[in-house]
């Protein structure tokens, strides 16, 4: 993706509640806030317009990550209708300043988002079905920048739906991979923005450490990646049946390991050399002297 300008408008002066993002050089507008100030992002004028939306919060019954996305006319009147849901606790709406959104194109937006939101699978979708539209050509191709500019922005105002959770490399040089073993077994995986990948088939240990009974905390997470199927037994070992994302490189080596992990040390590159000795390499943090281990935009 090109580098953008972002601009970002605090109407209260806080960046948790009511806010407006805007892209140079794009007629598209977001407006956001918590539910707690539903009456103050409806009283936008933004929101009389035609336009998508996203409802987030936690599905009561899961404990997960949910959002509801939608399409309306007047966006304003359509959330209005959403009151009844109890999962939501923030809103998202895009609208456009020239007013060029018709009924198929913000239909068209609601079906490649609901589409794409089901494929990076961080959150459960709520919708039922998504509707979608046939477009001409040209306002297809359209759309797609509009989708495009949708997802630069939605991630800085704290929805990553759209987000993958495994980013797609170019070439194999654009991603360098980590491995973590132990005991004979094998995990894969690269860094995120938000923390680690595991890739599907890394292998995990199938019994926990005696001293993870007074930590814990990988035992449960363990035990929630084999209820969700992420986690399942092969033999004497268990395997990863899909990607993940961990919240750090020690999070994911805990898993794997089955206790307490540093992940500075227990990931390393095909050279042998450790998350740790990678971040010492010109002194800095990890975001500065580990750049090559991240995806690149595209």
């Amino acid at each position: 993706m090109p580098s953008v300008t972002i601009k970002i408008f605090l109407a209260n002066g806080d960046p948790k509640r009511l806010r407006t993002a805007e892209l140079s050089n794009w007629t598209g507008k977001a407006i956001a806030g918590p539910r707690s100030e539903f009456e103050g992002v409806l009283a936008r004028e933004e929101s009389h317009k035609s336009g998508v939306y996203f409802l987030t919060g936690i599905d009561p019954e899961t404990g997960k990550s949910a959002v509801y996305i939608g399409e309306a006319e007047s966006v304003r009147d359509r959330l209005k209708s959403h009151l009844e849901k109890d999962f939501w606790n923030h809103v998202v709406f895009f609208t456009s300043k020239d007013e060029n959104l018709t009924k198929a194109h913000i239909r068209y937006l609601e079906g490649r988002l609901i589409e794409q939101a089901k494929q990076a699978a961080r959150s459960i979708v709520k919708n039922g079905q998504n509707s979608g539209a046939r477009l001409p050509e040209s306002d297809r191709e359209d759309m797609e920048i509009f989708l495009g500019k949708i997802h630069q922005l939605l991630p800085v105002l704290g929805v990553e739906v759209l987000v993958p959770i495994t980013a797609v490399a170019a070439s194999a040089n654009e991603l360098e991979l980590l491995s973590c073993e132990i005991k004979g077994l094998k995990a894969t995986g690269h860094l995120t923005p938000n923390g680690m990948v595991v890739l599907a088939s890394s292998q995990a240990v199938l019994n926990e450490r005696p001293s993870s009974q007074k930590y814990p905390w990988p035992v449960n997470m363990r035990q929630r990646l084999k209820d969700d199927g992420i986690l399942t037994v092969k033999d004497d070992h268990l395997l990863f049946a899909q990607n993940h994302e961990f919240s750090s490189p020690s999070a994911a080596a805990a898993v794997i390991h089955g206790g307490h992990a540093n992940g500075l040390t227990a990931w390393k590159n095909k050279n042998g050399k450790t998350l740790k000795e990678l971040e010492s390499v010109s002194g800095g943090g990890r975001g500065a002297t580990l750049e090559g281990l991240l995806p690149k935009s595209e």
